[in-house]
């Protein structure tokens, strides 16, 4: 790091020269136009170039014919922001390469197929980061999981045939991939931080609760799995038991998501962080309770283990948004008094 003193000029606007090495190493010359970027946050930052709307989109190219590096490549790809994503290779794609690209388009927004011809095949990424709200992409990414979750937990009462997932599964992977794409963006251009109306630091909290979210999802797959493992529905005190202490581990998670968002304040956070000592003794007490039973048990477990590992997910994404409002400087105090009955 080094420091530079502001100056005047003749009309009295101030100025501040920039490094002469940092400058040459982007080809800046006199005369040259960079872009300034004022952040909420009171960073002011220098761009040396920011690509137009006008200019040639973020390209990508895949030069194979292998369904696997297709898929992993796409997937990078839009991770990554590129706009347009050419797959080249000697001959017609095969039937399960075509397959494997309609479904990666399929399970991205904005995502299709533009062209195709013997040798390549192009496909196109129209998202707008003027358009995308990266709050609303997290609080339907929220929604989709807590929705599965519950469903996952009501099996239980009526073991099903298969586990009770369905095609939101599919959803959850969208909206997670959208997301991913946003905060990636930003991270790498100063101007799409400025069209996603987020601060880096806001950036980065979402695609922590992001991934903590995905997390919540998969105890949610466990916990399903076991419900279809089940010969018949657990006792009434367990079922209670499971549905009381999944209630509670999805508000913990909703609480987090919410300060995370600036939805609730960082007493929201607080007292999720509180609850989730008493889901553990909680859920201590229900595996103390199999250890000398009979019956789907090992199945039980399972399930307490899923619950469990909510809980944890939604702890961290609750611990983000205390780490929110403690650069918000708001106050942390002591959590409110029990509300897990």
């Amino acid at each position: 790091m080094e420091t530079r003193k502001v100056q005047t000029v003749g009309n009295g606007t101030y100025t501040v020269s920039l490094p002469k090495a940092w400058a040459e190493s982007h080809g800046l010359s006199a005369g040259d136009v960079v872009t300034l970027h004022d952040h909420v946050d009171g960073v002011l930052a220098v761009q040396a170039r920011e690509r137009t709307h006008d200019e040639a989109p973020v390209s990508a190219r895949i030069e194979s014919s292998d369904p696997a590096v297709i898929e992993r490549a796409l997937r990078a790809a839009y991770a990554a922001g590129a706009r347009e994503v050419a797959i080249e290779r000697d001959g017609p794609l095969t039937p399960e390469a075509r397959r494997v690209v309609e479904r990666v388009a399929r399970e991205r927004i904005g995502v299709s197929v533009a062209a195709e011809s013997e040798a390549a095949t192009t496909v196109r990424i129209m998202l707008d980061s003027e358009e995308v709200s990266v709050s609303q992409s997290l609080r339907q990414l929220a929604f989709t999981v807590r929705s599965v979750h519950r469903d996952a937990v009501a099996a239980l009462a009526s073991p099903p045939d298969s586990p009770p997932i369905g095609s939101r599964d599919e959803q959850v992977d969208r909206l997670s991939a959208m997301v991913e794409r946003s905060v990636s963006c930003g991270m790498a251009d100063l101007g799409e931080v400025d069209s996603l109306g987020k601060n880096r630091s806001e950036l980065f909290e979402t695609w922590t609760a992001m991934r903590e979210l995905g997390r919540v999802r998969d105890a949610a797959g466990a916990i399903g799995d076991a419900a279809a493992s089940l010969d018949d529905p657990p006792t009434d005190a367990r079922l209670e038991t499971c549905r009381d202490v999944g209630d509670a581990v999805r508000e913990i998670v909703s609480d987090g998501v919410d300060v995370v968002l600036g939805d609730a304040d960082v007493d929201a956070a607080r007292d999720a962080i509180g609850d989730l000592r008493r889901v553990r003794e909680r859920l201590d007490a229900f595996d103390r309770t199999l250890d000398d039973a009979e019956g789907d048990t090992a199945a039980l477990r399972r399930v307490s283990r899923g619950l469990r590992r909510t809980a944890e997910c939604g702890d961290r994404i609750a611990e983000v948004g205390l780490r929110r409002a403690v650069r918000c400087g708001e106050p942390i105090g002591d959590p409110e008094p029990e509300r897990l009955d």
